[in-house]
């Protein structure tokens, strides 16, 4: 008995899984995210027997959430003399390459409260630490990845004197480049107390409701870590939300025979997109999230301000623009008849007939279309030169500004990293994915659209198929020289206790950052088991070629870091479940609906009647209770047998 919960910027969705069947929930997300996770759950429970489950899996924004909004807690710095202004000293590249005005973010940790460690006067540090009015500190030494036991000894003295929680950069980050280390070491500390509060909060809640036995959180590499771990690391779960939806996405594709992969996830605030190569999600070692960096293994996401809730606006040169301003869940879109009067990107498709103007969304949300239409007409979009102000116009144009946005972030996560977007399908999801993806995907001339089951919440799905998991990583320095090194290197990291205890017979990856010695950057590659240091090199060097167009066979090349990826067995796999049967009558009619063509009637049809090769071809509209799929003319959908649809042209 498993429930997943992903809280969205408009909508959080609920899938439990009772070991037969699926139950899924949507509710409005809530500012406290634990009340909206919590009704969601009781929503879910509701239409099962059994109300109650052993486990909760949560994917969550609140840590994101509180690193943008500054919210974290006051917190000190501690490192080596000399290097406290470190952190905002930062590395020499610039936000914006061509805009003077363009500042870094200010320190989350402002000069007064950083400290540089004087191991002769520990006693006038702790008394400085405990004037400075710090709720939490961040302890980073130069050489700590490396030689971790004076940092572990001062953290222990600060923690027993202030009581006050404490962030280590060898546990953190435990690898080399000291600016990187200690920025995510302070974010890591700026979080923690917040993000304990609230998993405490939702963890009490939960056994209160009598919800569930225990809860994990999903961290950034797509993988769920428990409550304590989560408490202790929330810098790894800076990217919590959108990575179930990766892993979801990978797992359709292994279903459907399909390995080259890009996940499409358009909500309601924003658009999340990532490459899947051969079946596994891309990887990123280190990001910059609002300008701080952090140097935590998460899915390679990259995110537009492009979603269902995205509001449209006229710059000061009167051009249309989308976001990355959203109505949210509460006033929300002008249709949604809450309050909110500015048009975005869910009020253009309803005007457009894409959506059903007389549909109810999830949480009881009738829709408005007189108030959309008002909206869109205010932002004064004419079809033609002296024509009336046009709602269709201005809907046409909010459309194609938005998969602008949407089609550049598809561009960032496939061709900017060396990778061909032909050769891949676009797996759409998340409540206004299927409205737009055949565009995109034909725009950048993609081989397909996988829509898969629960659309809608399948963020949700994905914490139900992620593995529980464990990232450890370790900077070293092996080249040909020592070469000697790398066998018994690998022996020792895969038998380190705190992966033989996580583990339990699960699955251990190992993998290398390796680079040309004197180059800035790193690639990381797989290690393949029984493979010698000449095998790395020669899969690092075709990796860098495919990566930067280039390779250099005879320089040398050194390994900076090693890392295992630790996963155990998920919850639920998709081969368990089994065919939905059929519910209701497939075909609704039809509507008139704005396609590529122009004005036409379109086929209705409803998801859940659809049966395993079943053909549509557009222009059509495929309703499910979570979402809405767009088939436009020219392109046929098959049904296939898991229940998703194949969409191609």
């Amino acid at each position: 008995m498993t429930l997943g919960i992903d809280v969205g910027g408009t909508f959080t969705d609920a899938v439990r899984w009772d070991g037969h069947q699926l139950v899924v929930a949507k509710t409005s997300s809530t500012e406290e995210q634990s009340q909206g996770v919590t009704a969601a759950a009781q929503l879910a429970q509701q239409q099962s027997d059994d109300g109650h489950d052993d486990l909760l899996l949560h994917g969550t924004t609140v840590a994101t959430n509180a690193l943008l909004e500054r919210r974290g807690a006051t917190t000190a710095l501690v490192t080596d003399r000399g290097f406290v202004d470190l952190i905002e000293i930062g590395r020499q590249d610039r936000p914006s390459l061509y805009d003077t005005f363009a500042d870094r973010p200010t320190p989350l940790v402002p000069r007064h409260r950083r400290f540089g460690l004087d191991v002769d006067a520990i006693d006038a540090l702790i008394r400085q630490l405990a004037a400075s009015g710090a709720e939490t500190v961040a302890v980073s030494l130069l050489y700590s990845y490396e030689r971790p036991e004076v940092e572990q000894r001062l953290a222990d003295v600060i923690a027993h004197e202030l009581e006050v929680p404490v962030s280590v950069s060898h546990q953190v980050a435990p690898e080399f480049r000291e600016f990187e280390r200690l920025s995510t070491t302070v974010v890591n500390a700026y979080l923690k107390p917040q993000i304990h509060r609230y998993l405490s909060q939702l963890s009490a809640a939960v056994h209160d409701r009598r919800i569930a036995d225990d809860v994990e959180v999903m961290r950034s590499s797509g993988g769920l870590m428990t409550i304590d771990d989560a408490s202790d690391l929330p810098a790894a779960m800076l990217l919590s939300g959108p990575a179930g939806g990766v892993v979801a996405a990978a797992a359709l594709g292994e279903m459907t025979g399909h390995r080259q992969l890009i996940s499409f996830d358009m909500g309601g605030t924003s658009t999340d997109v990532c490459r899947i190569d051969d079946g596994r999600p891309a990887v990123l070692y280190e990001r910059a999230v609002d300008g701080y960096a952090c140097r935590m293994p998460s899915v390679a996401v990259h995110t537009v301000g492009a979603g269902g809730g995205s509001v449209a606006w006229r710059d000061e040169g009167g051009a249309l623009r989308v976001g990355p301003v959203s109505a949210g869940a509460i006033p929300g879109p002008a249709c949604y008849d809450r309050g909110g009067t500015q048009p975005t990107v869910t009020d253009a498709n309803v005007v457009l007939g894409r959506i059903d103007p007389s549909g109810v969304l999830a949480d009881g949300v009738r829709l408005d279309r007189p108030r959309a239409v008002a909206a869109l007409t205010a932002l004064d979009v004419r079809a033609d030169a002296g024509a009336d102000p046009d709602a269709l116009a201005a809907a046409l144009g909010i459309v194609a500004v938005a998969e602008e946005h949407m089609a550049q972030a598809i561009r960032v996560v496939s061709l900017a990293e060396g990778a061909d977007p032909r050769d891949a399908m676009l797996v759409s999801f998340g409540g206004a994915g299927g409205l737009h993806a055949t565009a995109l995907a034909r725009q950048l001339g993609m081989a397909g659209v996988l829509v898969p089951p629960h659309a809608g919440v399948f963020s949700a799905f994905g914490l139900l198929l992620s593995p529980r998991r464990f990232d450890l990583a370790q900077g070293v320095r092996i080249d040909a020289t020592n070469d000697d090194d790398f066998g018994r290197l690998i022996d020792t990291f895969a038998g380190d206790p705190r992966i033989v205890a996580r583990t339990g017979g699960g699955i251990v990856r190992l993998r290398f950052d390796m680079r040309y010695v004197g180059q800035a950057h790193e690639t990381t590659i797989d290690h393949v088991p029984g493979g010698l240091w000449p095998d790395a090199v020669k899969r690092f060097h075709a990796a860098h070629h495919q990566r930067n167009g280039f390779e250099r066979p005879d320089d040398p090349v050194e390994i900076v870091a090693i890392r295992a990826e630790c996963e155990r067995p998920p919850a639920l796999r998709w081969r368990d479940l089994d065919t939905a049967a059929p519910v209701g009558e497939p075909r609704r009619g039809q509507r008139e609906l704005v396609a590529r063509d122009g004005v036409c009637r379109a086929d209705v049809w409803w998801r859940p009647a659809l049966t395993a090769g079943t053909q549509i071809v557009g222009p059509a509209i495929i309703e499910a209770p979570d979402a809405t799929v767009f088939i436009n003319s020219g392109e046929v959908a098959d049904v296939h047998h898991t229940g998703t649809l194949e969409v191609t042209w």
